[in-house]
């Protein structure tokens, strides 16, 4: 709902305009005069203004002035007598969107607060979209075919249209950006604002304005009232990354939002409802943190409503091949090359590769290659130039290939496998839901992995 500050003297005007605005579904304010609709604009940021030009003491030009310096989004729409146009058109030069002389037509002064209001919202729209697309610009769409990321895109279609929150849980590098966006632009709030936030990124003070908003004054460098993401993404999604990065002071707010669904911005005396739907994403054990007493356990489970794992790049290597050859063409599209290929070489040093920044280093890898490439096809020898680890041989004494005698098959997958259960238990300390999780299983299938290798001693939890 829009909100609308009437500034005028004469109380059959403020009733007038209220009683129309009301009517058309509009929050309205109203103050008796310039000084006291100055005041106003410490406390509360208003998407228009209606202002009267001859007031006395402080007039309708001061008042102009006070809402540009103090919210420069803020449209102000400007009444005058017939005889003051000059002074209306000097409050345009000044920043005012249109002016009414008095006495004026109930439908003319409705269509230009609509157009006025359309203007405001097309702009915070535009601002958005170009947000959106510079964001948007170093990512790609997701792309996978194995079964840990089928089951990834089943929760993503099965969740999109609750209202629950989501935690997504992965490396840094595996598209948990990606997975958000894929939930909002499945969902019924697709056509509203997508806000994505890097809690990691921002200090504390920085980070809560730029979450909540600020008032004018309130804070070293805070110019102007702002508002915060969580206002700009009404009735959208924000999305979190880094959760597990917050501080303690923003874990209260946050957590006051999610409860309440309302916040206060940094220097403001009144609350401010929201209805955003909330997706974060971390690559830290959560679970650690609220036992280490550095993230909040209440918070955790509102966050937690329905978790999302995203495998790391190595833990599904079967969607290398589609991913190589996903950036090959992309990156020599951009570039005016044709679309190389890679030799069959090449491509076992990247499926051997271990891949610590997931998809986004194989991004940045391909990329570097299609720019120095003078060939049709990446060689093995290029890629080893570029490598920064290239894996050969694994550490564990497994085979990279097959002996010239053969060998047994189900034996080494078994040894493989019973390796990696007793590793991820050692990791999680032998408690299986954690260990699940480092593997990329679902509690039964873990269960029934134990049981087949008649490992013992897991426990259920903490």
């Amino acid at each position: 709902m829009e909100k609308i500050l009437i500034v005028d003297d004469e109380r059959s005007m403020r009733d007038v305009l209220s009683i129309m605005l009301k009517r058309a579904g509009y929050a309205v304010s109203t103050a008796t005069d310039g000084e006291e609709a100055i005041g106003m604009l410490g406390s509360e940021i208003f998407d228009l203004v209606i202002t009267d030009l001859k007031m006395p003491k402080v007039g309708g030009l001061e008042v102009l002035k006070a809402v540009k310096d103090a919210s420069p989004d803020t449209v102000v729409l400007v009444i005058t007598a017939f005889a003051s146009t000059e002074t209306a058109v000097e409050a345009m030069k000044r920043g005012a969107y249109d002016y009414v002389t008095k006495p004026f037509q109930v439908d003319e002064v409705q269509l230009i607060i609509r157009n006025a209001l359309e203007r405001r919202r097309l702009t915070t729209e535009n601002a958005l979209l170009k947000r959106e697309i510079a964001t948007q610009a170093s990512f790609t769409q997701i792309i996978g075919q194995s079964e840990a990321m089928q089951k990834v895109f089943e929760v993503v279609r099965k969740v999109a249209d609750s209202k629950s929150n989501v935690l997504i849980c992965g490396e840094s590098g595996t598209g948990k950006e990606l997975v958000a966006r894929a939930i909002h632009y499945n969902s019924a709030r697709a056509r509203m604002p997508f806000v994505a936030v890097n809690c990691s990124a921002l200090p504390e003070p920085l980070l809560e304005s730029e979450l909540f908003g600020h008032m004018k004054g309130s804070f070293t460098g805070a110019i102007s009232n702002k508002e915060g993401l969580f206002e700009t993404a009404n009735g959208g999604t924000v999305f979190l990354d880094e959760i597990g990065d917050l501080t303690p002071a923003i874990q209260v707010k946050l957590l006051r939002v999610i409860q309440e669904r309302e916040f206060r911005r940094v220097g403001g005396t009144r609350d401010v409802k929201v209805d955003v739907r909330i997706i974060t994403a971390t690559n830290k054990d959560l679970e650690k943190a609220v036992a280490d007493g550095t993230f909040r356990e209440d918070l955790y489970y509102r966050l937690d409503v329905i978790p999302i794992h995203l495998p790391p790049l190595r833990m599904r290597s079967g969607d290398i091949p589609l991913l190589v050859n996903h950036f090959l063409e992309r990156f020599a599209q951009a570039s005016g090359k044709p679309v190389l290929g890679v030799t069959p070489e090449a491509m076992r040093l990247l499926l051997n590769h271990e891949w610590k920044g997931n998809v986004r280093e194989l991004e940045n890898l391909i990329e570097r290659l299609v720019a120095f490439s003078t060939g049709r096809e990446i060689t093995a020898e290029e890629l080893e130039s570029w490598l920064h680890r290239p894996v050969t041989t694994t550490t564990t004494g497994y085979p990279t290939d097959i002996p010239p005698d053969g060998l047994d098959l189900e034996r080494l997958i078994s040894t493989i496998e019973k390796d990696l259960l007793l590793k991820a238990l050692e990791r999680a300390k032998w408690v299986k839901k954690k260990a699940a999780r480092l593997l990329c299983l679902n509690t039964r299938s873990f269960r029934y992995r134990l049981e087949k290798y008649e490992i013992k001693g897991a426990r259920d939890d903490d």
